[in-house]
């Protein structure tokens, strides 16, 4: 074929993909009566939503971001929001980060224009506008307002549609091999064999506990013997048939960690949680190799891309994404599959306020 052909037969299959193009979109363009339905977001015009007529009818005319303080002392104030609709439908998600309640507040205010006049069943497109919507993709507090405005359109969605969040997402899981965990907030054995008792009273198997004293980036072999001395009696007090995971909060460096994490072995714990912070994940991967305990990381994770390299890099063993964190249900849903494919546990983490807890579940 000619060069003069070749271009000529390209210009005529480009016009007629124009054409079916053309077609297809008018098949698509809903009825007058249905972008009628739309609902301006607050008295200002929504712009077109290239969903329109695909969803529901239902759009959000308002959201609020709701700090809630149990205590006048609280330093840890909850962060609620609410989405109110033109159908009159109520959507509740949690955005609690600790520390950085008016921030949160703040950012979630930030995300109205995203979400007023919005059609509460295109979550994931809500999602994504939402994280990618300026240069800067999510920390923390961007990703605690995305996490509590998710699980308040999660809530919407499974009100339009009469059903539950969880069938949306599948169904039941079996909940059998779900555990519960006592704090083993205790400083000596009398104290530990008391709880011991209570725990077995309630069918509870494991404690969780701190990493006892305070570490400095390096620090002593005899603070260290310490620590693995007293955990030791906490194994011994607490008994064979108790699980045992000890939580460092990232606050050791990658060398006390490493060492630390060695010692305990003996203890046969079911995990150790933040050896080091999350973000440094070479740390993380040599303190994985060098031991046979399980590594538990998570909390301070942010959508599923921050999850991505421990993951891949084979670091983690069980995961522990907030859902007020990663980015509420959607984002929690996404690592739960990641996951699951590479053949990690997870437990997410949920110490905040109510809501959160009962998305988690």
């Amino acid at each position: 074929m000619r060069r003069r052909e070749w271009l000529g037969g390209m210009a005529g299959a480009l016009a007629l993909g124009r054409t079916a193009w053309a077609d297809c979109a008018c098949a698509l363009e809903p009825e007058p009566e249905a972008q009628a339905a739309g609902v301006a977001a607050t008295g200002a015009s929504a712009a077109k939503s290239p969903f329109d007529g695909v969803g529901s009818k239902v759009r959000i005319t308002e959201m609020k971001a709701i700090g809630v303080s149990i205590t006048p002392q609280s330093d840890r104030p909850y962060v609620f929001v609410k989405l109110e609709t033109n159908e009159g439908l109520v959507g509740w998600g949690e955005a609690t980060l600790e520390g950085k309640a008016g921030a949160v507040i703040a950012c979630v205010n930030d995300f109205r224009e995203h979400i007023l006049g919005a059609d509460p069943i295109q979550v994931e497109h809500l999602w994504q506008s939402m994280y990618v919507h300026s240069f800067y993709r999510a920390g923390p507090v961007m990703g605690s307002a995305i996490s509590g405005i998710d699980q308040a359109l999660w809530d919407l969605r499974g009100k339009i549609l009469g059903m539950p969040v969880y069938k949306l997402l599948g169904g039941p899981f079996d909940a059998r091999g779900v555990r519960g965990y006592y704090h083993a907030y205790a400083g000596t054995r009398e104290q530990l064999l008391k709880l011991r008792e209570s725990a077995h009273a309630q069918g509870v198997s494991c404690f969780k506990m701190g990493l006892p004293g305070y570490w400095e980036w390096l620090d002593r072999h005899a603070k260290i013997d310490r620590a693995v001395r007293q955990l030791a009696m906490t194994r011994e007090a607490l008994g064979p048939d108790i699980d045992i995971a000890v939580d460092f909060h990232a606050k050791t460096g990658p060398v006390v960690a490493s060492v630390l994490v060695k010692e305990l072995e003996p203890l046969n714990l079911l995990f150790v949680e933040e050896p080091c912070p999350p973000e440094n994940i070479q740390a993380m991967a040599r303190i994985a190799r060098r031991s046979t305990t399980p590594i538990a990381t998570g909390e301070r994770l942010v959508a599923s891309y921050g999850c991505r390299q421990l993951i891949e890099m084979g670091v983690v063993d069980i995961l522990q994404v907030d859902i007020n964190h990663v980015g509420g249900i959607t984002a929690l849903w996404k690592v739960g599959a990641m996951a699951h494919a590479a053949g990690i546990s997870m437990a997410p983490h949920s110490c905040e306020g109510p809501i959160g807890g009962i998305a988690t579940l």
